[in-house]
């Protein structure tokens, strides 16, 4: 048996900043290592991969533990567009790529991008709704064909 990972797939369920970039920074991480890597995007996650949202993913300020103060307030209006102006001005300055660009440069090194066919059902969406790089909506069971043989990451 390897000890070397050689296939991830990443399955993104969360329509947040802090729920969409860990799963591009791993995917990415991976493809410049050389290993394969799938991106299977369900639930609110499917923002990421949205013609019309994919552009305006903000952070979660209510409920979200780790945000510490911005939770006290995070309900006030304002506060979670704050907290996202802050948040990308910080990774602009460590060059992560804003959503839009950090899935097209994924897609450019050949991981797979996938939405997930109950999802996209329950919300009543179509092929015409998601990004051109979205390779095709699947069900579950064919995202396992694809990830089998490899690790399944849940962000």
């Amino acid at each position: 048996m390897s000890d070397t990972i050689e296939k991830v797939s990443i399955i993104v369920s969360k329509g947040s900043l802090e729920g969409i970039y860990p799963a591009l920074i791993m995917a990415n991480g991976a493809r410049a290592e050389g290993i394969d890597a799938n991106l299977f995007f369900t639930f609110f996650g499917l923002d990421a991969i949205h013609k019309k949202r994919f552009e305006h993913i903000k952070v979660a300020t209510v409920g979200n533990p780790g945000m510490h103060m911005a939770t006290l307030v995070g309900g006030l209006p304002g506060m979670s567009a704050l907290a996202t102006h802050m948040l990308e001005k910080k990774m602009d300055e460590f060059d992560i790529p804003p959503i839009p660009e950090f899935v097209e440069m994924i897609a450019d090194t050949g991981a797979g991008m996938y939405a997930c066919k109950a999802s996209v059902d329950l919300f009543g969406l179509s092929e015409d709704d998601f990004i051109e790089q979205v390779g095709s909506i699947i069900t579950v069971g064919e995202f396992y064909e694809i990830a089998a043989g490899g690790e399944i990451i849940f962000t």
